[in-house]
């Protein structure tokens, strides 16, 4: 396939009928978005880990966010996981690549209700009070920013 690109076959489903359509997934994206569900998520199960995936790629879509995979991942002070750390459960990484396929692929983004943030319980970040929270899946919590951007 030309460069590098992984084609990965995604089928949904609407009453009986099933699609099945062929997606183009840039590798360098993959990588990040997998890398990212493994130290943010690899405890969680295939639904929190689904839920982390939907944040990273709510913010791809949010004007206030990078608008790459990367970008986001490797955004100043968000993800706080040792970016140099190393994969060390290959068993747990080839599942949360799966879950990442999927997310690019274009899977559906009902878990979490369009949030961009998320923590887990252990921890109560100050940002939290701002935001409407949106759901908790796991030992996550998610939320959203409802702010409307000045428009012209």
């Amino acid at each position: 396939m030309a460069d590098g690109q992984h084609q990965v076959a995604y089928e949904t489903k609407k009453g009986r009928a099933a699609r099945q359509a062929t997606v183009q997934i840039n590798p360098t994206d993959l990588q990040c978005l997998a890398e990212a569900l493994y130290f943010e998520a690899r405890g969680e199960g295939v639904q929190g880990q689904q839920a982390v995936a939907e944040v990273i790629l709510n913010r791809v879509d949010h004007p206030r966010f990078p608008k790459t995979v990367c970008g986001v991942v490797n955004q100043r002070g968000q993800f706080t996981y040792n970016k140099s750390a190393r994969i060390r459960e290959k068993g747990t990484y080839a599942r949360v690549q799966k879950v990442a396929m999927a997310a690019l692929a274009g899977a559906p983004r009902t878990l979490t209700n369009g949030a961009t943030y998320f923590h887990t319980r252990a921890v109560r970040p100050s940002w939290s009070k701002r935001f409407e929270r949106t759901t908790r899946i796991g030992s996550h919590i998610f939320y959203r920013s409802d702010r409307r951007l000045a428009s012209n």
